[in-house]
């Protein structure tokens, strides 16, 4: 990452995908509809959604210094 303001804007377009992720499993519960093709679907891009947030939070620093590697 290039700055902490990078940082904070790709964390943020991360999060807002989670979040709307997320929302979408919560209006299907609520909904009762909790199998299916829109449930797997739901899912899946839940769960690509917290992937994609965990791996750029947890990122490992470039050995020897106290960069980040390129976003994902």
């Amino acid at each position: 990452m290039a700055s902490i303001d990078d940082f904070r804007f790709e964390s943020h377009q991360l999060l807002l995908e989670l979040d709307a992720a997320t929302m979408g499993m919560m209006t299907l519960v609520s909904s009762r509809c909790v199998s299916g093709p829109e449930w797997d679907a739901a899912n899946k891009r839940q769960h690509e959604a917290y992937k994609c947030w965990d791996a750029f939070m947890n990122a490992p620093l470039i050995a020897g210094t106290n960069v980040l590697p390129p976003a994902i």
